[in-house]
């Protein structure tokens, strides 16, 4: 399961010089260099793989606040985030950008969903099922213990100081008392049939424990330390899709909604009951330094503010209230690059592809050895090109985007013409989160397909007309219900073959037993045929036509099959997890990889296996020495895919239509 969710960026200002023209030029240089880097040696692995550096060599602030160190100074504290997980605290010094980095003292793994600057001065967060306490006067982490699985997704303070904490997916609460240094697991104390998001928490000045969730069917929860009895606050009937909201007023009492929306009704919690009171109530909230990793908190005591803070330049910017006066610092840090979603092959002959976490897209040219690293319009999830354009499905609302490599990159902005990539459509609720693009064969149609909004179940199919400009846009009901579909391959006559996956949205009610394959006559958008063609499988992580029409796909990255999609029947089928383990994997998996005249190659997480035509058979060409993370294309003789935060390629032998013998 994928954690990685929220993805709203903090908007950083960084234009500070603004005195001449002279200035302006040179901020428009440095910016031009920072967006498309130097070239760098590819490192040679051995037995034909070659390392060609990190795709986008950066981190993620998963929560920021300014507070004091021991010397009165100023810091800004900072979790940081690559694609391994959560794996240090950054302490930068405000006046002078000198950088302290402390790795987490727990498994690296997920990140901070929550976290809280304490009243004592205290930064504590909960993830990879361990809580943490982080002395900036110490300097040092002071606490660490084991926890309920997984994250924080809410983190309180309550009246005597003690830090509470609810955790995803069950509803877990813990508490810790900085002053005794007990900590306590309430254990699990709200049950669901999916994975809850507990994003507000809060306790009235009696010490009862509220926390709201969502998103299939918003909830409140109210919980007694003292007798240890947790309770809903709202009925069945009351309970709606999306997210509840409580926050403590000064008053000593907790509000909230059933629903966190403006046209809802509000209600006063207090000793563990509730009172309706209908309209909101005049907001005093009880300052609490907490939020979900976006937290930012930007004031240092005496006043002054954190102006920015970014990962990617390096840059971190103070600003006076009362002077306007603006300072601007350089700090270091260390990571092993951002996450890294899949690479593919653009028209104009890179390997391409977007990095989460920040939102990056990059592009590397290997036959200059280059890279070009650039902002991007969210999270890059699937990847196709048609023509001389390449498309990019992008999470969160489902956006569909066209780049013209041919073009200068002018960073997109939505229904803005002129941009390039350009934003073209959004598909939210249908397709929140992109699974799959497919450039069918007609020349001018882009599929796009994805699992739907947060609680929901079941997405649709996008497509897309390149010459209209114009989309038809189906959901779960015209296709699958309650699935969605994560692998599409073009047939012949105007056909169009899809795989499904049984999962929800995130935090949405998984409702499908099995997942199913499709046909569908693109002309009528309607289904012709429909199969479960393996009892109990959840999804068709990846499928691809071969030269002779057959279909190969894989269930569940662990079983590898041969479909005739004419006949309707499979022709062949072999379990692939006792020979080469599990095959690669992310949200929008690039399994196979078609190399010359057609032959076929799939990413297995331990190495490449190639397919015999004729026979069938799977043989492990090359043991890849890193894990392959995620897929993958084939270009000039290799075939390239993410490993980490890392490109690596592997080179074919020469005469890449040699058939291996028949082995595992």
């Amino acid at each position: 399961m994928i954690f990685i969710n929220f993805m709203r960026r903090n908007e950083c200002c960084k234009s500070i010089f603004n005195r001449s023209q002279e200035l302006i030029m040179l901020s428009l240089c440095i910016t031009l260099i920072l967006s498309v880097s130097l070239p760098v040696a590819s490192q040679d692995l051995g037995k034909g793989f070659f390392d060609h550096g990190i795709a986008s060599p950066h981190s993620s602030a998963k929560g920021i606040v300014a507070t004091v160190d021991g010397k009165g100074h100023h810091i800004a504290l900072v979790w940081l985030f690559d694609h391994r997980g959560g794996y240090a605290l950054l302490m930068i010094d405000a006046e002078t950008g000198k950088s302290e980095q402390f790795p987490v003292p727990i498994p690296v793994g997920d990140y901070s969903y929550s976290s809280i600057l304490s009243s004592k001065n205290k930064f504590y967060t909960l993830f990879n099922s361990h809580f943490v306490e982080f002395d900036p006067i110490k300097k040092k982490f002071t606490f660490t213990k084991n926890s309920l699985p997984q994250m924080a997704m809410g983190m309180t303070e309550d009246d005597q100081g003690v830090i509470w904490a609810v955790t995803y997916p069950n509803s877990g609460l813990v508490s810790f008392n900085p002053n005794t240094r007990e900590y306590k697991d309430h254990g699990y104390v709200y049950k669901q049939n999916w994975l809850q998001y507990q994003r507000f928490i809060a306790a009235d000045d009696t010490g009862w424990i509220y926390f709201g969730l969502g998103f299939t069917a918003s909830q409140i929860i109210a919980y007694d330390p003292a007798s240890g009895r947790a309770k809903p606050m709202f009925e069945e009937a009351e309970r709606e899709r999306g997210s509840a909201y409580v926050y403590r007023d000064l008053n000593g009492k907790v509000y909230g909604q059933a629903l966190q929306d403006s046209s809802k009704d509000w209600y006063e919690f207090y000793k563990g009951n509730r009172r309706k009171i209908g309209k909101q109530p005049t907001l005093n909230i009880k300052p609490i330094i907490t939020g979900t990793q976006n937290l930012f908190h930007r004031d240092f005591p005496d006043g002054r503010k954190i102006r920015s803070l970014d990962l990617v330049e390096r840059k971190l910017v103070i600003e006076d209230p009362k002077t306007a006066i603006k300072k601007e610092v350089s700090f270091e840090y260390t990571g092993d690059g951002s996450w890294t979603m899949g690479v593919g092959v653009s028209p104009d002959g890179t390997i391409s592809g977007g990095a989460s976490f920040p939102m990056r897209a990059f592009s590397y040219d290997a036959r200059i050895n280059k890279w070009a690293n650039r902002e991007a319009f969210g999270q890059f999830n699937a990847i196709t090109h048609q023509g001389d354009r390449f498309y990019f499905g992008v999470y969160p609302n489902g956006s569909l985007l066209e780049w013209d490599p041919s073009k200068p990159w002018i960073n997109t902005q939505k229904n803005k013409a002129g941009t390039n990539p350009l934003f073209l459509t959004a598909c939210t609720p249908t397709i929140h989160r992109p699974g799959r693009l497919l450039a069918y064969p007609d020349d001018k149609t882009i599929i796009m397909s994805g699992t739907p909004e947060y609680g929901y179940t079941g997405g649709g199919l996008l497509f897309w007309d390149r010459e209209k400009k114009d989309r038809i846009l189906l959901t779960d009901t015209s296709v699958i219900i309650d699935q969605s579909t994560i692998s599409l391959v073009p047939l012949a006559k105007g056909l169009l073959l899809g795989g499904t996956t049984t999962e929800p949205g995130t935090g949405g009610e998984k409702k499908a037993k099995e997942a199913e394959v499709y046909i569908m006559d693109m002309a009528s958008k309607k289904l012709l045929w429909h199969k479960a063609l393996f009892p109990g499988v959840q999804e068709y992580t990846d499928m691809t036509v071969g030269k002779s029409g057959l279909i190969y796909g894989i269930t569940d990255r662990k079983k590898f099959f041969v479909f005739d999609p004419v006949k309707k029947l499979i022709v062949h089928e072999k379990e692939t997890t006792s020979y080469f383990g599990l095959t690669t994997y992310e949200q929008s998996p690039r399994v196979f990889v078609r190399g010359k005249d057609g032959a076929i190659y799939l990413l297995f997480v331990k190495g490449i296996v190639k397919v015999n035509p004729v026979s069938f058979e799977m043989t492990m060409i090359a043991e890849s020495p890193a894990p392959i993370d995620a897929g993958g294309d084939y270009l000039d003789g290799r075939i390239y895919f993410i490993s980490g935060s890392h490109l690596l390629s592997y080179v074919l032998p020469v005469n890449e239509n040699y058939q291996p013998a028949a082995g595992k």
